[in-house]
């Protein structure tokens, strides 16, 4: 008997939708049938995605977003509700990557990564939460039966790696705060979780697996190999899912056993 995750009626705001995991991320959860805000700062690359998922008979919308600033993201909120409907689903992807060793690290650097990968992560995932919360409360318009945050840390976040050290400060700190935001919002009916994803071939580091250090670096992984971003769809849809309201707090690693 075949079994189904169906999200037809859910509205989901994917950040960091403009290109990579993000982009998978909103095509997977289209098809499931979710309305899908597609944010970012790189609107134009949205609205593509936007016309993609609505040739295929999907239902989107584009906000422009920058997670670094708090009324960015307040509007951006505010105006994918007033377009799409209550969101029901947030997948907090927005991120940047950091290299080099901690003794180079300058307060810019520094600053740049925990602002996107976890000031960014925090307040987007609040603002979702208190609409939520209100909705749970029958304080704000809108049926509530359940929302999903699933925050995309990094299998860095549970692991200490050379020469990305900061990055990995950054994803330990989503790592915990989903649990902080699990614990405190669980009541309210609303289910935090996060994915750990292991290395995946994007276009942001396509190149280096074509160099001698990254193809070094894949055959040291146990199947010598790079994830694609469809590997991550399974555990998306499970976080997503409305049969998924016993799973409160998860942090999932999906690394192929790359961190082991």
């Amino acid at each position: 008997m075949a079994y189904t995750l169906d999200l037809s009626g859910r509205v989901a705001f994917v950040t960091g939708a403009s290109s990579g995991l993000g982009a998978q991320f909103a095509r997977t959860l289209s098809a499931a049938g979710a309305g899908v805000v597609l944010a970012a700062r790189r609107t134009e690359r949205l609205k593509t995605l936007r016309a993609e998922l609505e040739s295929q008979g999907g239902d989107a919308h584009v906000v422009s977003l920058d997670v670094t600033d708090t009324d960015s993201i307040a509007a951006a909120v505010a105006h994918a509700e007033t377009e799409m409907g209550a969101i029901d689903i947030l997948v907090n992807n927005s991120g940047v990557g950091s290299t080099g060793k901690l003794t180079e690290a300058t307060p810019e650097s520094y600053d740049r990564t925990f602002d996107t990968n976890v000031r960014g992560a925090f307040f987007v995932a609040q603002a979702v939460a208190k609409r939520m919360i209100a909705r749970s409360k029958g304080e704000a318009p809108g049926t509530f039966t359940g929302g999903r945050i699933v925050n995309i840390a990094s299998m860095a976040g549970l692991r200490a790696w050379p020469n990305i050290g900061v990055y990995c400060m950054s994803k330990a700190a989503v790592v915990h705060m989903t649990r902080v935001m699990a614990l405190e919002w669980g009541r309210h009916g609303i289910n935090v979780n996060a994915i750990c994803p292991g290395y995946i071939d994007t276009e942001i580091n396509h190149h280096v697996w074509h160099t001698e250090a990254g193809q070094k670096m894949v055959q040291s992984f146990p199947r010598q190999r790079v994830g694609q971003p469809a590997d991550l769809d399974a555990v998306l849809m499970m976080l997503c899912a409305n049969e998924s309201h016993f799973v409160n707090g998860a942090v999932i690693t999906a690394d192929d056993g790359q961190a082991i």
